[in-house]
């Protein structure tokens, strides 16, 4: 018996990869994370399964549920939203089930900020604009933030940042931000991407709350913040240019 934790990516069934979805397909218990995982998403479960969305329960619920499985000698299929390496919260499921002995794998998933770029059309990284993504959040209601991770610590690159779960706390991403990247810096909130009411809201770290306001967006939203957004007369890369030779394009003899 092993517990699949599987990134079932941000929303839209078709960007499951081929093995997330022959583990739900094979998995007699399947327990998903409601309010961020489409019942698409599981709707290739196996007929009879045991089908639990696991928004309502606590931890402690979720592993029982995990350990009975077990007992039965039944596969799990544990789907998370997006990739489970970020912000999964599978960390804390992962010592339980070392602590019971219950073995586990892990299924990437498409992260959100990635099908967001996607769907905005845009590189992240652009040539001597930004060659660095911080992913990161703020410190609401939820777990804090550890010394040193603060957005104008890590904002000091001027990388562009994808901000997680942190949607109602845009005065304070304007607060930490304006003095760093400018108040005109484009800010882009990323809203249910992958969902079929999947949203883009563009503006600066000067208008960006009010704009969201007025939408009455409160949850399930990733910020963008970086001059990446922006039109630039930037250079092409390096990785094509014909006088930069490497080992697969040698440079023509003479």
């Amino acid at each position: 018996m092993t517990v699949h934790f599987i990134g079932a990516g941000p929303g839209d069934p078709e960007l499951l990869t081929l093995k997330a979805q022959r583990l739900i397909g094979s998995c007699p218990v399947c327990l998903y994370a409601g309010s961020l995982v489409p019942a698409e998403v599981v709707a290739g479960a196996p007929e009879g399964a045991r089908v639990i969305d696991t928004a309502p329960l606590a931890l402690d619920e979720i592993i029982d549920e995990i350990a009975a499985a077990h007992e039965r000698g039944e596969d799990v299929a544990r789907v998370h939203s997006g990739d489970p390496s970020l912000y999964g919260a599978i960390a804390e499921q992962v010592r339980r089930l070392r602590a019971l002995g219950i073995p586990y794998d892990i299924t990437p998933g498409v992260p959100a900020y990635c099908a967001a770029a996607a769907g905005m059309g845009q590189e992240l990284t652009v040539p001597e604009v930004a060659q660095s993504v911080v992913l990161t959040r703020t410190s609401m209601k939820s777990t804090g933030m550890p010394e040193g991770e603060d957005l104008a610590t890590l904002g000091a690159s001027r990388a562009t940042l994808a901000i997680h779960l942190s949607v109602r706390n845009l005065l304070e991403i304007e607060r930490q931000l304006s003095p760093i990247y400018g108040p005109d810096c484009p800010v882009i909130v990323a809203y249910r991407v992958g969902w079929p009411d999947e949203m883009y809201i563009r503006g600066t770290l000067s208008d960006i709350r009010d704009k969201v306001r007025a939408e009455k967006l409160t949850r399930t939203a990733l910020v963008f913040v970086g001059r990446v957004f922006e039109d630039h007369d930037f250079p092409d890369s390096a990785l094509y240019d014909p006088e930069i030779p490497h080992v697969l394009r040698p440079k023509p003899k003479s």
